[in-house]
């Protein structure tokens, strides 16, 4: 099957659906691509680039969709672009369903199979690696910081410099979703105090995470609504939070505002008496600009200043990054294709029992399929009833059955004989030696046994220091005068001395090379 890219037709839209590095992982796939002369052109990758990965480079956008099985779009097609769709053809992307009726007629009576990424069902963990709605608010929150630091007029870090002392701006970021969480580790690496604020009380961790200080309503309400997203809150919370947020607009030097709950309005977070209380200078991104944004005074697609606080309502934030923006969305596409095509013969399967299949169709073979039916989840596995054992009065913490007393005394017996007859036969320095030797084993013993396992790796900073003990006492008994020759007593020593350094040194080498490796583990 063939598929084909169009160069997108929305005004101000510069990402492509498809980059050259996809392009091959799709021809490997089975498939033959097509790539509308110059799609790429305003994403930075050129036709000679498709050209170089495998496509084919089509003139016309009237030929590539009359000529492909498969059409890959990034915004909603057009009345114009559905006339052009070849009959009973595929057609994955943006579609928006229940804000299109119109689009979705259009699109049936082409008799198509339509898959809408914005339709994905973002609960099943299967389904990550396509949801192109995380990738791209990603990129939209990380280019609303920039956006913000173009027209603040001061640093994001404080600074202490010979002409005096500059402070931290203070960022605060309404919602803390993907394309939030993405704006407080931005606006956090460019040295701001960062505040954030969600319905979703689960976010606060994620929010201390990444150094920002989350903001909590005086408000006791769960907001979270499913699916990811955030639910409608009461009038008493929208009350308290619209106070919270009138102090923070007082306090911070930037306001970046996130909040969009699928098929509504924007809610409007932000009044214009809040605005006028924001000090000289100060910055707002209104992120939900499209659906109308959280600031009441926001211009969707133009930065406009009112009260002398600059207001940004861009609709384009991911066009301002369209490379990267291309290829996080290429490749969500490309990994939605490796489930469709599973053989890998060139071939798509629109398997209806797939649940993040089944969530994406919207229409299959021109007949309407959205919405889909709620995924079913995997049943939570019935956890067996262990009959209740009571704790040992006595015996080892660390568990197991208890020894009995005359078990015990006979353990003691043996090992007292033992050590009379080491003792009544062995020169008196071997005696005192070997006694301090059982003493460390018994309670180098207990110690390490008593150790919880989740700390048995940082517990090797101890054997590190144990081993290099083990090492020195070694070293000495190689030194001279000693001989090496096996028919001398002190031989024998030196031998063993030199296998126990081999051997500490094994164990000390691998213990500072598996600690580090734990260590890399939590460095960025």
């Amino acid at each position: 099957m063939r598929i084909g890219i169009p160069a997108e037709t929305s005004a101000g839209e510069k990402r492509v659906a498809t980059v050259p590095d996809v392009v091959e992982k799709l021809i490997k796939l089975g498939f033959t691509v097509s790539i509308q002369s110059g799609a790429g052109e305003a994403a930075n990758f050129s036709d000679d680039t498709y050209r170089a990965a495998g496509a084919t480079i089509v003139d016309s956008a009237a030929k590539l969709w009359a000529e492909s099985d498969i059409v890959f779009k990034v915004s909603v097609p057009t009345k114009e672009e559905v006339g052009l769709m070849r009959e009973g053809g595929h057609l994955i992307g943006f579609i928006w369903p229940a804000q299109n009726p119109e689009l979705m007629q259009q699109l049936a009576a082409k008799k198509a199979t339509v898959l809408a990424i914005d339709c994905l069902p973002r609960i099943l963990s299967r389904a990550q690696k396509m949801d192109a709605l995380s990738s791209q608010a990603g990129v939209a929150g990380y280019r609303a910081v920039i956006e913000a630091a173009n027209v603040f007029d001061r640093f994001f870090s404080g600074q202490i410099t010979a002409a005096g002392k500059v402070p931290p701006a203070k960022v605060f970021i309404a919602g803390a979703g993907v394309a939030g969480l993405a704006a407080i580790s931005t606006a956090a690496g460019l040295g701001a105090i960062v505040r954030a604020n969600d319905t979703r009380a689960e976010v606060a961790d994620q929010v201390k995470s990444l150094g920002g200080e989350f903001v909590k309503v005086e408000y006791e309400e769960e907001g979270g609504g499913g699916g990811g997203y955030a639910k409608v809150m009461s009038e008493g919370f929208q009350q308290a939070q619209r106070n919270m947020y009138a102090k923070q607009a007082k306090e911070v030097d930037i306001i970046i505002t996130t909040a969009l709950i699928p098929g509504k309005p924007a809610p409007r977070l932000i009044t214009a008496e809040m605005v006028r209380s924001m000090k000289p200078g100060s910055v707002i991104v209104d992120m939900a600009a499209e659906r109308g944004g959280n600031c009441e005074l926001t211009e969707p697609g133009q930065a406009v200043v009112k009260h002398g606080v600059t207001i940004v309502g861009y609709t384009d934030l991911n066009s301002r990054l369209a490379k990267q923006s291309s290829s996080l969305y290429a490749t969500n596409l490309f990994r939605l294709t490796e489930e469709l095509c599973k053989a890998k013969d060139g071939i798509v399967n629109v398997n209806m029992d797939d649940d993040a299949i089944r969530g994406l169709t919207v229409i299959k073979n021109g007949e309407l399929t959205w919405p889909a039916p709620a995924p079913k989840l995997p049943a939570a596995k019935p956890v067996a009833a262990k009959p209740f054992v009571a704790p040992a009065a006595h015996g080892h913490g660390g568990g197991g059955a208890p020894v009995s007393a005359g078990k015990m005394a006979a353990i003691f017996g043996v090992a007292a004989l033992l050590f009379l007859l080491v003792g009544a036969y062995a020169p008196a320095a071997f005696l005192g030696h070997f006694t301090v030797f059982v003493l460390a084993c018994f309670i180098g013993y207990m110690v390490v046994w008593n150790v919880t396992p989740a700390l048995h790796t940082p517990l090797m900073s101890v054997t590190n220091a144990i081993s290099s003990i083990i090492a020195i006492g070694a070293l000495v008994q190689v030194a001279p005068p000693l001989g090496f020759g096996l028919g001398r007593p002190d031989g024998w020593i030196r031998w063993l001395a030199v296998v126990g350094i081999a051997l500490t040194a094994v164990n000390m080498f691998g213990g500072f090379a598996v600690t580090r490796r734990m260590l890399s583990m939590f460095r960025k």
